[in-house]
């Protein structure tokens, strides 16, 4: 009797017959967290810049020492053609008497796009960011006095903390990253800033403010809307934003690069990096409170 090889089969393998399914790509408000540590933390920054930069001996030398670098004012600064303090210039927003001008012209912009795309949790959110940032530094600056512990000059006695000029733009980019498409909400913020990088750098390195009251007025408007997006709805909350891969590069060198110019000054190297680099740091916060930090998972979804 003649023996037949039986065909070959296939070893049948249970993992290749049964694909694992892929793992849900699920952002729905329902299953991300609306973390409340971001505004925690921008709060105690703000705090602990308060007390290191004021409220000690070797703050308040540091940043006085600042002012004698180079002549008093703001002449020596490249950008002192635009600040509105030269007579006859126009001042870039919102420095000098654009200030208010700035504020409640961006304020009329949320209110627009809120009533556009009918995003009426959102539009709150950004108006709460807006108003807590900017009424808060105006409470902040009347009752909280600033001690003179070195002995100053009477001309850095005055309390100026945190800065307004720079709580204007970094206020207002933060709401506006509410209100608009998450499409375009990268392009926003980038654009924001690159704002802020500006009006944070010319505002230090002209002498209206110190370096401290430029990052206090970040940190502060950072925490507005940390606030803003733990108190919001699931369902309303900001969810992970899509952001094309170099654009944080991008932003962020475009935001150093105008923070550099902004900052310099003919009379002195230091005084103009440390201006910058302020400005860039408050760049760099508002980027990541706006964009940069991605949603949380709480669980695996479920079938």
């Amino acid at each position: 009797m003649t023996q037949h090889d039986s065909p070959t089969l296939p070893a049948h393998r249970p993992e290749a017959s049964k694909q694992a399914p892929e793992a849900p790509d699920d952002t729905s408000p329902s299953r991300t967290t609306r973390p409340w540590m971001p505004a925690l933390l921008y709060t105690l920054g703000f705090l602990t810049v308060y007390l290191l930069a004021i409220c000690t001996p070797w703050g308040q030398r540091a940043e006085n020492a600042l002012f004698h670098l180079g002549k008093q004012g703001g002449e020596e600064a490249w950008i002192y053609p635009l600040s509105g303090s030269d007579y006859g210039s126009t001042p870039l927003p919102p420095m000098e008497l654009t200030a208010k001008p700035t504020l409640m012209a961006g304020l009329a912009v949320i209110v627009v796009l809120t009533l556009v795309r009918r995003c009426w949790r959102q539009g709150c959110a950004a108006l709460g960011v807006v108003i807590l940032a900017t009424g808060g530094k105006e409470v902040f600056k009347s009752t909280v006095p600033r001690p003179d512990l070195v002995g100053a000059p009477e001309n850095l006695l005055d309390q100026g903390f945190p800065s307004g000029h720079t709580a204007i733009p970094a206020a207002l980019t933060l709401a506006a990253v509410l209100v608009v498409s998450p499409r375009i909400r990268p392009y926003v913020a980038t654009a924001g800033v690159l704002w802020l990088a500006c009006i944070a750098a010319a505002t230090a390195t002209m002498g209206g403010h110190r370096p401290s009251e430029v990052l206090g007025a970040t940190l502060l408007a950072c925490a507005c809307y940390g606030l803003a997006t733990w108190l919001l709805p699931p369902e309303a909350a900001p969810g992970a934003t899509r952001i094309p891969r170099p654009l944080p590069v991008i932003a962020l060198t475009l935001a150093l690069a105008v923070a550099l110019v902004s900052g310099a000054r003919n009379d002195t190297l230091t005084r103009s990096l440390v201006s910058a680099a302020t400005a860039f740091i408050c760049a760099a916060l508002v980027w990541y409170a706006a964009v940069g930090r991605p949603a949380r998972r709480t669980r695996p979804a479920l079938d």
